[in-house]
């Protein structure tokens, strides 16, 4: 019993990784556009159809872009460190926005602009606990499109996860708010680890949430002000952190399979890549590995090296 657990278990982390990245690379070249322009469900593929006006087209279908690049450089962290250590996560986002680490091709194409100064910041010596904060009121998806793999790996308790979920926002987006949607996430997709469903799984989510916030007052009032759990979880798609983390738990509640979760997400338009990013990791942990389009998986590119990062976590069945 205990081995088929185990194997259950590593079906859905290879689900939620997978499920970033291919969300991520399916809403690339529809970014940018209004709900309006999107194809429509059925045309929605990692190539657009004939005649659209794709975002990024020079990139080739199947690449995932920077969401992806940074959600790797913070599982190939956490893996090599043992730890969230946020210096050398940072180093690593540096490494990716000079050199393109984890990025495919080693090409960088897309970057947010408050990513872009905290790391030119980082790169002249400021610390990384400052960078984040350089733009104070910075509520941009920024951290939450790349934090999946700390709820994958994690395996302290649920305060533990919050705190690493919080630190790992510091380097890019140290706004409260960012930290907050974070957390949420990440104690979101630990549930659904642990097989719950999507709805018990957030609402213990908030649960758990609340109860560590009691000694946190200001994150406390950020959750209950910013986020709003008890609202009807409703999103347009944006780039906003807040709206970006409800329009993924909207889809998650009303999603069939892995499929119709990233495309309804596309469907929002605006921030395509993230928005599909975000909904698809959690959709990916939900209906597992095998619930992911076979098409979409083989039009991946870079497997090879997210296939080495999958066995480098140490997860043994046999």
């Amino acid at each position: 019993m205990k081995q088929r657990f185990e194997k259950q278990h590593f079906e859905k982390v290879k689900g939620g990784l997978y499920g970033l990245l291919i969300g991520d690379a399916l809403g690339v070249p529809y970014e940018f556009h209004a709900a309006e322009e999107i194809p429509s469900y059925g045309e929605i593929e990692m190539t657009p159809p004939s005649g659209f006006y794709r975002a990024h087209a020079s990139v080739k279908a199947g690449t995932w872009s920077d969401d992806g690049a940074q959600a790797l450089c913070l599982l190939d962290s956490l893996i090599s460190c043992g730890a969230f250590c946020l210096n050398d996560f940072s180093d690593r986002l540096l490494a990716w926005h000079r050199d393109g680490m984890w990025a495919v091709d080693g090409v960088v194409f897309d970057i947010g602009i408050q990513t872009s100064e905290a790391l030119t910041a980082y790169h002249a010596g400021m610390s990384p606990e400052e960078c984040g904060m350089m733009r104070s009121d910075g509520k941009g998806n920024g951290a939450l499109m790349r934090v999946l793999p700390l709820a994958l790996w994690h395996s302290g308790t649920d305060a533990e996860l919050v705190q690493d979920a919080h630190a790992q926002c510091l380097i890019t987006h140290g706004n409260r708010c960012n930290q907050v949607c974070c957390a949420l996430y990440c104690l979101a997709a630990r549930f659904l680890l642990r097989g719950m469903h999507f709805e018990n799984a957030l609402k213990q989510a908030v649960k758990v949430l609340r109860d560590i916030y009691r000694e946190m007052p200001e994150y406390a009032q950020e959750l209950e002000w910013s986020v709003r759990p008890d609202m009807p979880w409703e999103g347009k798609g944006s780039g906003y952190v807040v709206d970006c983390l409800r329009s993924a738990f909207m889809i998650m509640e009303r999603a069939v399979n892995y499929e119709d979760a990233v495309k309804q997400a596309i469907l929002l338009g605006d921030d395509t890549d993230t928005t599909a990013c975000v909904t698809g990791g959690l959709a990916g942990i939900v209906f597992d590995f095998d619930g992911i389009p076979e098409r979409w998986y083989h039009t991946l590119r870079g497997k090879a090296d997210v296939e080495t990062l999958l066995q480098r976590t140490c997860f043994s069945f046999v």
